[in-house]
């Protein structure tokens, strides 16, 4: 999820490059909502499978620790307020 990857984020030191396809697509959303500001660049496939793009997140924009604010306030409530049957609760 790309919110979860933003939380990440925020106790990374940046920039940090990411290589791993989900998180590049998380980048790539993360950008494309005005939330990080990042570069993602083609790779060269060395074989068949390679992977096709790696990208540098160079930093959160304000709007991002805007959005980081309201998930922790969201992921405290949840956690201390809201439980379900059998021990599950909201993430």
């Amino acid at each position: 999820m790309p919110l979860s990857f933003l939380m990440r984020l925020l106790h990374t030191q940046l920039p940090v490059q990411v290589v791993e396809p989900e998180e590049v697509r998380h980048v790539s959303v993360l950008m494309a909502t005005g939330l990080i500001e990042a570069r993602i660049t083609a790779l060269q496939p060395a074989g068949r499978y390679a992977q096709a793009s790696m990208a540098t997140v160079e930093s959160i924009t304000d709007e991002g620790l805007a959005e980081i604010a309201k998930l922790g306030d969201i992921r405290n409530f949840a956690h201390t307020s809201m439980r379900f049957a059998r021990g599950a609760r909201l993430m």
